[in-house]
């Protein structure tokens, strides 16, 4: 066996070993070009034509088998990704692009003497080159383009990318770019807009679920900039050159075109800026007030049995839930079915209907719509656990092979291109449910068939939204939607348009639009809720996380949460865990989750009396439960202030610059957030600290615990047991919250 593919997996961090690198080669740039070949092969050559000129054989050398960038950290997701990261034989040659249009293939002997070739394959090498300005079209007159910074990659047929500068002030910091979870100012460095399932360590790798090509220039004049397209967009935000943010995109327009790429450049303050730039990509809208009381959940929560003592638990230690989101409730093969119902398999696919569901009294899920109706009587609302993929290994049966093979017929997939050219249906190339087939969800009459096989759920059982889990599986610029959008146009796109799917289901069940999403890109403003992602239990991730809230809370998204002290990995300490859950009390969705852990013992859930019983601490069920309480009193407070985010762009959860744009200080204090118009929080993220530092901007504040009076622009330096976060509240509406905080 001997296979290259030009594209690759689509992995937009890590090549893989049988790809060329970079995809689109540039003259006289350095091109790497390998392939991958089963064990028995001795040795390969390149066979290379360049123009016109005679074939070049040029022998490739070893190097270890890379498989999509993935490292192995542990937890039970970190397993799949350990099965895509063995080493084997790989072969490549580095050289330089060719400045001409080039042939090429691949010739593999084995140590008997046979040879086996790869297919030929063309391409033209692009160059970098100088261009008019009409190259761009720029609405907005913020700041200027630099002269002569306009430059394009064009093969001579067509343009692939267009860079630019603008100018950068020497006061000047970058925040935005969505969800990002390493810094609030990004100035000085470089980051892209690419959505990506980062398992883990996102602060340090520094990519994100959920990027926009958008962001705020906040310390001068203030003005901001959305690059508008759903490609790639690379950002040197000053790292280069600190007088220079310069922007490169992806693009696809014939050589010479005029407006190939769009830009917004927007005037005024952040609260200006981003009203500006949710006018033009959507707002968002309100949700429900129970969206803000406490959501728990535990991935081996995966039997009625269980959600139900669960429950009961937190009513005995009077820890009220809002909201249970259940994870392992289906049969993990259609993600439709309760595990063990039984039932007559639809043949053509189409959607089945709760009577056509028998649920056996000694399965996992007895009677689910007793169980929702019963948690609705609690005052609890019910989310299930979604993917956007049909699972494929194990080569599925039952009613999961006739929705494969009807979703094929039906024409209601994602393809990507076959080496000849045609097109099949995409098998997802990701680490988590490798080769699943993907519905396309940006294409209305594919997600109605998609939804409808799930409206049972919501229209007879009366569960109450969807967790929208893994909208990142869509890789590779060879895809292809239904509409005829390319990958390199379509991937970032349809994590925005999954949960808006679900979304309308709901709607047309007379429910409210509550998704839970951690994936998204521009647009995601107006559908649901986020949380943060996949995350470790250590101080670290509990600050990445606040920076990841503060990013996305400054490009619009206004219901977010995180996982409270991390899901993955063993419990944390009880410090950390009440720290986390006092900061949540003031964070948008407040929401504790475990990993699953194969059922071993102890548990790994994070509810309050777990963390005690492994900890050894019982104070942290007492400390917990005030804080829950504290957070049911907050409730009609974030109700109104989240009624006005909606109704005038100021974020909910909101970076301490929006408010304070010419003020330097805020920016030495990145992790301090106004909630709403009143609140200002300052987590405390570091062990054993007993005084926490609070930057307390110009005006007249309250401590919300004393109800001291404290001038504004100090650094007040507090003192706050661990289950209490400094708060401080605008002086003119204490007398409206003294109450929420005395209890």
């Amino acid at each position: 066996m001997i296979r290259h593919r030009p594209s690759g997996s689509g992995h937009p961090y890590s090549p893989d070993t049988e790809q060329r690198s970079p995809v689109l080669p540039v003259a006289g740039e350095p091109l790497r070009l390998g392939v991958r070949t089963s064990g028995d092969v001795a040795s390969v050559d390149l066979e290379l034509i360049v123009g016109d000129d005679e074939t070049r054989r040029i022998p490739l050398s070893t190097v270890p088998r890379s498989s999509r960038g993935q490292a192995v950290d542990g937890g039970h997701l970190a397993s799949a990704q350990a099965r895509q990261a063995r080493r084997a034989g790989g072969w490549q040659v580095e050289l330089p692009a060719p400045r001409e249009a080039f042939r090429y293939r691949f010739a593999a002997t084995s140590a008997d003497g046979t040879t086996r070739s790869t297919r030929w394959f063309a391409t033209r090498p692009a160059t970098w080159r100088p261009a008019d300005a009409s190259v761009l079209a720029v609405d907005g007159d913020a700041v200027t383009v630099l002269p002569g910074s306009v430059e394009v990659l064009d093969d001579g047929e067509r343009l692939h990318r267009v860079r630019f500068a603008l100018p950068l002030a020497g006061t000047e910091h970058v925040a935005g770019f969505g969800e990002r979870f390493d810094a609030l100012d990004h100035r000085g460095t470089t980051l892209d807009s690419v959505v990506f399932e980062q398992y883990k360590s996102q602060g340090a790798h520094r990519r994100t679920y959920l990027p926009m090509p958008f962001a705020h220039v906040v310390g001068g004049s203030g003005w901001g900039f959305h690059v508008r397209t759903s490609r790639r967009v690379w950002f040197d935000l000053g790292a280069a050159a600190p007088d220079r943010l310069v922007v490169e995109s992806e693009v696809s327009a014939p050589s010479g075109a005029e407006g190939a790429l769009s830009v917004a450049l927007y005037d005024g303050d952040p609260r200006s800026v981003l009203d500006a730039f949710l006018a033009e990509v959507g707002r968002p809208t309100e949700l429900p007030d129970w969206v803000f009381r406490l959501w728990a959940s535990g991935n081996e929560w995966n039997t009625q049995a269980e959600v139900e003592r669960q429950m009961a638990l937190h009513r005995e230690h009077d820890v009220p839930v809002g909201n249970v989101v259940i994870e392992a409730w289906s049969d993990e093969s259609t993600f439709v079915a309760f595990r063990d119902a039984r039932y007559t398999v639809r043949s053509d696919g189409g959607p089945l209907r709760l009577a056509d569901f028998e649920f056996p009294a000694d399965g996992a899920w007895p009677d689910p719509k007793g169980m929702v109706d019963a948690l609705h009587d609690q005052d609890v609302k019910v989310h299930l656990w979604q993917i956007p993929l049909i699972k494929m290994r194990p080569h599925p049966t039952g009613q999961a092979k006739a929705d494969a093979r009807a979703a094929v017929e039906e024409g209601v997939l994602v393809r990507e291109e076959a080496p000849d050219g045609s097109l099949r249906p995409y098998r997802n190339r990701g680490w988590w449910f490798p080769l699943g087939l993907m519905p396309d969800l940006t294409d209305d009459g594919a997600a109605d068939w998609w939804t409808a096989k799930r409206r049972y759920l919501v229209e007879e059982i009366g569960v109450d939204g969807f967790k929208t889990d893994g909208g990142e599986h869509a890789w590779g610029a060879d895809l292809s939607y239904l509409d005829g959008t390319r990958g390199d146009e379509g991937n970032n796109l349809f994590p925005v348009a999954y949960p808006a799917a679900y979304g309308r289901l709901l709607e047309s069940c007379g429910k409210a639009p509550v998704t839970f999403s951690r994936a998204g890109f521009t647009g995601s403003q107006a559908h649901g809720a986020f949380w943060a992602g996949d995350e470790n239990s250590t101080w670290e991730a509990f600050r990445w996380s606040m920076l990841a809230g503060l990013s996305a809370a400054a490009c619009g998204i206004v219901y977010w949460g995180w996982d409270v002290a991390g899901f993955s990995g063993p419990v944390p300490d009880a410090e950390l865990y009440v720290r986390a859950v006092a900061a949540s009390v003031f964070v948008p969705i407040m929401q504790y989750h475990s990993e699953f852990n194969h059922h071993r013992t102890p548990s790994r859930d994070r509810t309050p009396w777990n963390v005690a019983e492994l900890t050894g601490d019982g104070a942290v069920v007492d400390e917990v439960r005030e804080l829950v309480h504290l957070r049911e009193r907050l409730v009609p407070y974030l109700r109104r202030e989240a009624a006005r985010t909606v109704d005038t762009s100021a974020p909910l959860m909101r970076p301490l610059y929006f408010d304070h744009p010419d003020d330097p200080e805020v920016w030495n204090h990145p992790v301090q957030w106004t909630l709403g118009d009143a609140l200002l929080v300052a987590p405390v993220l570091e062990p054993g600290s007993e005084r926490w530092p609070v930057y307390l901007p110009a005006g007249e504040w309250v401590d919300a615990w004393s109800g001291e009076a404290v001038g504004g622009a100090q650094v007040v330096t507090t003192r706050m047991p661990r289950h209490r976060v400094p708060v401080f509240v605008r002086a003119d509406r204490w007398d409206e919250l003294a109450g929420v905080f005395r209890g």
